[in-house]
């Protein structure tokens, strides 16, 4: 992918993001707290109740806002989020529309990060240069591709750093002290540790593991760590926020959005102010993490 691509290993002088990002994770240290990080996916399970969670989510004690880009393959993903993009996609969900929700947002929140994640394909296609422009005008903070390694940084990385949209890199258990400096090369925004092995929403994290981790990824960067995956509970959350710059929930969120649904797939009464009500349950779990430390 990087054939073309002279700049291959310099990064480019960046333009000036957003802030929001910076500025939410400043707030958060002002307020000595870790961040509560959402994750859903766009148009699930259609384009109307999806953009209501989302309008909602900052009211229910979001921090960031991760928005899923639907994908017909996503391998990394556990079968809650892989459900989740078959749903969107079914009800028609696209990347110009994932951009029209993010501007739709947008109009009633200028401050709350959001950080789109998925995969590469529906970006290539769209358009490399179009898609970070029209991200950028919609009001992406940031961006997180999962199936792009740091091999290929010249391919989307280093330019959306040059437009000005962060990029944020993945960690894991097995990244080692040698690999590391290499993920945090032009990664920004902050850095997605992901607290197990595997696929997502299936294994708990273990909370004096992640810790550790999370303390040898500080030995190399002052980026803000967001830990996710395996965390399902306020209690879980709150154990990730005691040292943690956030504690990040995906799959426990998106089973809840689906169990909302009807026999047909359709999202029944209530279905809105319940997912709302249990990522409400998930911040306070984390904002009162540190009060009990």
């Amino acid at each position: 992918m990087t054939a073309g691509h002279p700049a291959a290993t310099r990064a480019p002088k960046p333009a000036a993001d957003s802030g929001r990002i910076a500025r939410r994770f400043a707030k958060l240290r002002g307020e000595a707290r870790a961040g509560f990080v959402t994750f859903i996916t766009a148009g699930d399970p259609d384009a109307k109740t999806s953009i209501e969670i989302m309008k909602g989510l900052p009211g229910a004690g979001a921090d960031l806002i991760e928005l899923g880009m639907p994908f017909s393959d996503p391998m990394a993903d556990g079968p809650a989020i892989q459900q989740s993009s078959q749903r969107a996609l079914k009800a028609g969900m696209t990347l110009k529309k994932v951009l029209e929700q993010v501007r739709a947002f947008r109009a009633g929140d200028d401050e709350t990060p959001v950080v789109l994640m998925g995969y590469y394909n529906p970006i290539y296609v769209y358009g490399n240069e179009k898609f970070l422009r029209d991200a950028r005008a919609a009001g992406v903070d940031g961006l997180i591709i999962v199936d792009l390694p740091p091999e290929e940084d010249a391919e989307l990385c280093l330019p959306a750093v040059a437009a000005g949209v962060n990029f944020i890199r993945l960690a894991t258990p097995t990244t080692d002290a040698v690999r590391m400096p290499k993920v945090l090369a032009h990664t920004s925004g902050f850095l997605y540790y992901i607290s197990i092995t595997g696929i997502t929403g299936t294994a708990a994290a273990d909370a004096g593991a992640v810790e550790q981790a999370v303390a040898r990824i500080r030995e190399h960067t002052q980026l803000p760590v967001a830990v996710g995956f395996g965390i399902t509970t306020p209690e879980q959350a709150g154990r990730i926020a005691r040292f943690a710059d956030a504690a990040v929930v995906g799959s426990a969120l998106v089973r809840h959005i689906a169990a909302g649904l009807d026999g047909k797939g359709a999202a029944k009464p209530g279905l809105v102010a319940d997912a709302l009500a249990f990522a409400r349950g998930l911040a306070e779990g984390v904002r009162k993490a540190r009060e009990r430390a």
